[in-house]
């Protein structure tokens, strides 16, 4: 009996923690349609996902500066003051905390992320149940993208080759206008060279000239 009855009340706990028994198909509890609804339902949204995200960086983050590094880098004040060495540390970690939220919540308001995520959840969920191709009008992506983005590849190419030819032209200009300059500097030089020796030839002939008028000794 004692053995029996310990079989059975294994048995019912057992029972207990596995929960309640599903209903069968096409029972009083719900058809096989909300059941294949629920795990989607669940199913964590991306704005959701972003915020996991973002707890997941701070818990490492403030991991990553634990508190033990942080009186390593000021032994010296931690051995005169540790519990004020501890109060610093978790204002510190409190205040950057809350700044990069703050700064993670601008960037989400400015970006308007979370319509955008919500959105994005809606198409994903609203695409499942689509056999046919929305948006490829041939239903082949290889064609599709071609056709979409040839011809502006073509056009942004010849605007590419417009802007080459004119800095082309603009460089063969100033390359040009650096040859004249360097002609007319090496013209000025020998201007100033010839200016030069006439000079010194004239003032030799000065001084010789007035050698000749001076009485001798």
């Amino acid at each position: 009996m004692g053995g029996g009855g310990g079989s059975a009340g294994r048995a019912a706990m057992a029972a207990a923690r596995s929960g309640p028994a599903e209903p069968e198909a096409g029972g009083d509890g719900g058809g096989g349609g909300d059941g294949s609804e629920e795990p989607a339902a669940g199913a964590p949204g991306r704005a959701q996902v972003f915020n996991t995200v973002v707890d997941t960086f701070l818990e490492k983050l403030v991991a990553v500066g634990s508190y033990q590094r942080f009186a390593s880098c000021y032994r010296c004040f931690y051995k005169l003051q540790p519990e004020m060495t501890r109060s610093i540390y978790d204002q510190f970690v409190s205040q950057l905390q809350a700044s990069v939220k703050e700064e993670i919540r601008e960037v989400k308001e400015e970006g308007n992320l979370d319509v955008l995520f919500n959105s994005l959840d809606k198409i994903v969920e609203g695409a499942k149940n689509q056999e046919k191709p929305a948006w490829r009008p041939s239903g082949i992506p290889e064609d599709d993208i071609r056709s979409a983005m040839v011809p502006y590849l073509l056009k942004h190419r010849s605007y590419l080759r417009r802007v080459l030819k004119e800095k082309e032209e603009l460089n063969r200009k100033v390359a040009q206008s650096v040859l004249t300059g360097r002609s007319r500097i090496a013209e000025l030089q020998q201007l100033t060279q010839a200016r030069k020796h006439t000079w010194q030839a004239f003032g030799k002939e000065q001084r010789e000239l007035l050698l000749t008028f001076k009485e001798p000794q």
